[in-house]
């Protein structure tokens, strides 16, 4: 069985019948939301953080967000807004060979600007590396982080996130909810 229902990771069939996915056409004019989201919850911070109208969710707080593309300025508000982490940005004019993908990212440490990292797909299984071009942590976002990579072209609608960095510089120990509890003195 395949979709997120049964997975976690959107099926094929359901990216394809997702109104909040653009144009090729409008992917390739520039910065646009690709809005991956497939289930009918209650949900519309991205439809109310949208400045342009450029998504609507409508009365029924249970419908798919819709994206219209041509109001979509790419402005990625929408991105660490969402609750589902299920909008990114997605450019394919970057260059002739590489396109540019932001997603939210709430895991530490934060990757450096020009550092590479691994690009994954939806699954988390990583598809290629990447370039980090920005990272953008502003108050509006509340605590969620977006990271911009470049990454291949042809690979642009596969990427949707990168593997998480290594720790360094944190103690050795017991995870905070462990603990040792005394032996009982018989």
């Amino acid at each position: 069985m395949e979709g997120v229902r049964y997975t976690g990771i959107p099926s094929a069939a359901e990216l394809a019948a997702c109104p909040g996915i653009p144009s090729e056409e409008r992917m390739r004019k520039g910065r646009v939301a690709v809005i991956e989201c497939v289930q009918e919850i209650p949900c519309n911070p991205c439809e109310g953080i949208c400045r342009f109208g450029a998504i609507t969710v409508g009365a029924h707080i249970t419908n798919l967000p819709v994206l219209d593309e041509e109001k979509c300025t790419g402005c990625g508000q929408c991105v660490a807004n969402c609750p589902g982490l299920a909008i990114v940005i997605v450019n394919k004019a970057y260059s002739e060979t590489e396109a540019t993908v932001e997603f939210p990212f709430e895991y530490l440490p934060l990757p450096e600007k020009g550092s590479e990292v691994d690009a994954v797909n939806r699954a988390g299984e990583t598809v290629c590396r990447g370039t980090v071009l920005a990272v953008t942590k502003l108050p509006a976002y509340a605590g969620t982080a977006v990271v911009r990579l470049a990454v291949p072209l042809e690979l642009a609608d596969e990427v949707r996130s990168m593997k998480r960095l290594p720790r360094t510089g944190l103690k050795k120990g017991p995870e905070p909810w462990v603990r040792e509890r005394p032996e009982k003195e018989v």
